[in-house]
Formats: structure tokens, C-alpha cells, sequence
């Protein structure tokens, strides 16, 4: 490759190669996830959310490298999920906005862009951690900096920006304290080093050198996705051209007004239905149904440059379906919807008997992106939206789903599934948005929230020593018990969760747990807690033997 400049054709390989890279190591990856407790996704969420930029990298035909850039960062966006496939999106889209309008990068530009994808991640997180994911990030694009100062050779440049992440990787545990007790690196910053050393990789065209792991069998993460389906007749379609057009704001000839979201959408919306429009600083992307494709085009180029174009014409796309294709009616718009995120059937029959509108499938080790929690929202058409994460590795992606559906939505920032059912009982649907978002936060208070699982490795946290398979009961996220007997586990863990004004306690059943057991621990619950009622219900989760709530 060229030494001097980085092309675009070169990025979209290092892309490639930085994918396999980390997916390669996914699990060993996760294997380090041991804060707050050692059954950790930070490896699958990195994959999977880079797995989506390198998607939109692919299918980029650009030969600028701003263009792709841009792919990588809004597919990164889109396929995050946890707070390490946000954050990772976050240093992607800093590092597009560094290499925005350019053909090609400098060695200096490759600084600075590595420079500004950690200007836009710190300041998209509230409260940084040192010894994480972010602190490699920095201490690396500093170096990349440095070394520009003295060469305009782009690899030299990569190589550097590794080798200080290398550097900054093994100092995690002395920023990160329970990284130290435990004896391992941070995961998320383990998961940026395997992605640059996939980038130097492809760019030296050298394999990178294996470190030893214990791990036996590395896995990949599968990730399937649905969609629904409408039918109806063809003559019933009024607006029969599928319009999609993604818009470089300000740049190109033909550029007349300055954007602004609320005009641009109102002027579409008088063209069509179906209308969603995402904007940013950069790029407007609309899709529309329309009789009008064509207005639709020349209207966006009064904003700036077409960068991608598609138009269906799904009239003669319906004629191929069978004749007996029915009319679906149409979706009433509610006030409000609720999306909350769960996984198991039971814990979706308890949300929806709540008022939950929208169950979707996630949870630990199965974070949801930014665009699955969209599409759940966009399912139930809806004035305003409130989103349960019931996962704090999922408050990042709920958030930037509220920023790209239409209409008002806020997040409930639930941590636990227990959390999630006790804020339903402050939703009031005749309130405004802003009062059921505070009054569902402060029913978060209202409950103690307990899991019984076991621990995927050995490990010590807080003097409390977890062997590999054993149960461990865990309250509001802290350890605070660990055997291999499963009974004796669930009694102490709610023990120390019960107090004097404790008054129920709710057991969810889980897919490895057992109702004759639940039914035991509710036996001795009665007979040892007089004063105290027990609900127990099916839940029906992965991971989590019994999910335990104190009221």
C-alpha cells in the first residue's frame, strides 16, 4: 500500500480485517467481562455492533474515504448494543467527523482522526471510567498524534496508535481497581486492540502475533432478526413508490437553504406516508412512500449532495403475492406505548398484563441495538414512548433510540427486570410524558432486586471467592453469595435482602430454575417470615435461575 495516504479501498480491508479479528476473539473477549459479576457479553456486543459497521462498509461504494468513514460509523451506530458497541460507534463517528469531505487520509489525518473518535466518545458518556475502553482509546490516539509530529508515514502512524493501546491495555487493572482483584485487562479496551490489530494487519499485510489464552474453542454469536410481513391488495395502495434517499448535508451545486428537521419533514409529509427522517450533523436519511420519487430527490438536493438512492415500486412488487392478499387495517395511534426489554415468555405475559405494549427479547448476554429497540418502537405507533431497559448495558442504545424515532420518547432507566415491573405501577396514560418519567423512576426506589446464577469462571471479588459453576446470589448488582448448592444460594440471597419493612417478595421462575424448588422456598419463607406475602410466577429468562424482588 501507499505509505502516505490511506484510500479508501485500504480502510474498507482494514475494516474487514478488524472484524474477523475481534469476532475471532469474541469470547475471550468476554471471558475478561468480569465487572460487576463474571458472566460477561462486552466481547459479543463489540462484535456484533462492528459487525454492522463493516456491513455498511461493504455496501459503500464510495472511493472517498469521508464516504466510508461514514458507513462504518453510521452501521456501528445503528448495530450497537451494550454500552461497548456504543461507546465503540461513538470513537467511529468521531473518527468520520476527522475524515469527513476527504478522498484520502494523511498520516497526520489518521491521527487526528483517531484523535477525534475519543473527543466524541468522552463526550457522549455522563461520567468516564478510567481503566476502560475510553482510556485506551485516548492514551492510543495521543501517541498516533505524537508520531504524526515526526513522520508522514501512515502504517508507522498504526503502528504506533497499537502499540500505546497495547501499553494502555495492561495498565487498566492499576486505574480500574477490580480489574486488579480479579486479575485480568479491561474487556472493552481488549476488544479495540484486537480491532487495530486487524487495521495494521491489513495494512502491512502481516498476521498478528496470538497471545496464549486458556480458552479451548472460540465461538461466534448468531444474531437473527425478524420483520413482519403486510398484505393487502394492490389497488389499495395509494402511495406506491418505497422512496429511500441519504442526503451529505451542505455539500454539492445544488445546495439553496440551510436544514432545518421540522420543515423538512413537514414539507415530506405532505408528499407521502410512512415517513421516517434521521438526520445529524452530517447525513439526512428519509424514507417515504410517495407518488413522487422524483420531487422527493430534488427536494433533498436543496440540502445537499445525493449519497445513496432507492425507489420500489411496490405496485408491481405486490402483484407477484398470491390473489388472496387481504387489506390490513390501519394502526391506531395510541398516546402513549411502552417498550420494554425482557427476555422469556413468562416475563412478557407480566409486562403486557402491566400495560406494556412492546416486549422485546434481550437482556443480559443478548443486548438489543439502537435499531431493534427503534423497530419495536415503530411497531406500535404511538405520540410518545417510554422505553424499560431493565439493563444498565442498554441505557446508551435506548437513548439513541429516542433520538431517531418521530414523536416524543423518553427512557425509564431501569437496571433490573424487578425495576422495570415496579415503574409500571407509577405509569398513569392520562399524564404527560415528562410527569410518567419521574414518576416511574421513583418507583425504581421502591424495590431491592435479586438473580441466582452461576459464575462461567473462578474468580475473587470483594474477599467473596466464585468458583467456576457454582451459584452465586447477587442484590442491586453486588455479589453477596456464592456455593454449589442452588436451594441454599436463593435462601441466603433473599435473606439479605429482607429488613424490617420488608412486606413481598416476588419469585420469577427462570428456565433453569424449578417450581417444585420455588415452591420450597416459598414453604420456608411462610414458615421463618410470617409477616411476609410471596408471589411467585413463571418467568420464563436465560441466565438467571430465579430473579428475586423485595418490596
Amino acid at each position: 500500500m501507499d505509505d502516505k495516504n490511506l484510500i479508501a479501498s485500504q480502510f474498507k480491508n482494514m475494516v474487514v480485517l478488524g472484524k474477523q479479528r475481534l469476532e475471532k476473539h469474541t469470547e475471550y473477549v468476554n471471558s475478561l467481562n468480569v465487572f460487576p459479576v463474571p458472566d460477561g457479553d462486552t466481547g459479543t456486543n463489540m462484535n456484533l455492533s462492528f459487525t454492522s459497521g463493516a456491513a455498511a462498509v461493504k455496501e459503500s461504494t464510495s472511493d472517498r474515504m469521508g464516504d466510508v468513514t461514514q458507513a462504518l460509523a453510521k452501521g456501528l451506530l445503528m448495530g450497537a448494543r451494550g454500552n461497548s458497541g456504543v461507546i465503540l460507534s461513538q470513537l467511529f463517528r468521531g473518527f468520520a467527523k476527522a475524515a469527513e469531505g476527504k478522498t484520502e487520509l494523511s498520516a497526520k489525518d489518521l491521527a487526528q482522526a483517531f484523535q477525534g473518535g475519543v473527543d466524541t466518545a468522552y463526550s457522549a458518556v455522563m461520567k468516564p471510567v478510567e481503566g476502560t475502553i475510553l482510556t485506551v482509546a485516548r492514551h492510543s490516539a495521543r501517541a498516533g498524534v505524537k508520531k504524526a509530529e515526526e513522520t508522514d508515514n501512515v502504517v508507522e502512524v498504526m503502528e504506533t496508535v497499537l502499540s500505546a493501546a497495547k501499553r494502555s491495555l495492561k495498565k487498566t487493572p492499576d486505574l480500574l481497581p477490580i480489574l486488579k482483584e480479579v486479575g485480568v485487562v479491561d474487556s472493552g479496551g481488549q476488544g479495540l486492540v484486537y480491532i487495530y490489530e486487524g487495521f495494521l494487519s491489513s495494512m502491512t499485510g502481516e498476521e498478528p502475533k496470538e497471545e496464549e489464552t486458556d480458552l479451548q474453542e472460540l465461538v461466534r454469536a448468531e444474531h437473527h432478526r425478524g420483520g413482519v410481513h403486510e398484505h393487502l391488495n394492490t389497488e389499495d395502495i395509494e402511495f406506491g413508490y418505497c422512496t429511500e434517499i441519504m442526503v451529505r448535508r451542505g455539500e454539492g451545486e445544488t445546495v439553496e437553504s440551510e436544514f432545518d428537521y421540522e420543515e423538512f419533514r413537514n414539507y415530506l409529509d405532505k408528499m407521502g406516508d410512512s415517513l421516517l427522517v434521521v438526520a445529524d450533523e452530517e447525513v439526512i436519511k428519509v424514507h417515504v412512500h410517495t407518488e413522487r420519487p422524483g420531487e422527493v430527490m430534488n427536494y433533498g438536493q436543496k440540502f445537499g449532495s445525493l449519497m445513496k438512492i432507492k425507489v420500489d415500486n411496490m405496485r408491481e412488487q405486490h402483484s407477484a403475492l398470491s390473489d388472496d392478499t387481504t387489506t390490513k387495517e390501519a394502526t391506531p395511534v395510541k398516546d402513549f406505548a411502552i417498550v420494554a426489554i425482557a427476555a422469556g415468555d413468562g416475563l412478557k405475559e407480566l409486562f403486557e398484563s402491566l400495560g406494556v405494549d412492546c416486549v422485546l427479547q434481550g437482556g443480559q448476554t443478548m443486548n438489543p441495538s439502537t435499531e431493534d429497540i427503534v423497530k419495536a418502537m415503530e411497531s406500535v405507533p404511538a405520540k410518545n414512548y417510554i422505553i424499560l431497559p431493565n439493563n444498565k448495558n442498554i441505557f446508551m442504545a435506548a437513548e439513541q433510540a429516542t433520538q431517531v424515532i418521530e414523536g416524543n420518547a423518553a427512557v425509564v432507566e431501569s437496571k433490573t427486570i424487578q425495576q422495570g415491573l415496579t415503574a409500571m405501577l407509577g405509569y398513569n396514560p392520562t399524564a404527560d410524558l415528562s410527569t410518567n418519567k419521574e414518576t416511574m423512576t421513583e418507583e425504581l426506589g421502591h424495590v431491592k432486586s435479586g438473580q441466582v446464577t452461576f459464575a462461567v469462571r473462578d474468580t475473587e471479588i470483594n474477599g467473596l471467592a466464585i468458583k467456576k459453576d457454582d451459584f452465586m446470589g447477587i442484590v442491586d448488582g453486588n455479589i453477596k453469595v456464592s456455593a454449589n448448592d442452588l436451594f441454599n444460594v436463593t435462601v441466603d440471597t433473599i435473606k439479605d435482602m429482607l429488613d424490617d419493612d420488608s412486606e413481598i417478595v416476588t419469585i420469577l421462575i427462570g428456565e433453569e430454575g424449578s417450581t417444585e424448588q420455588a415452591e420450597a422456598l416459598t414453604d420456608y419463607l411462610e414458615e421463618n417470615y410470617s409477616e411476609i406475602e410471596v408471589e411467585v410466577h413463571e418467568g420464563g429468562q436465560p441466565v438467571y435461575h430465579y430473579l428475586i424482588s423485595v418490596e
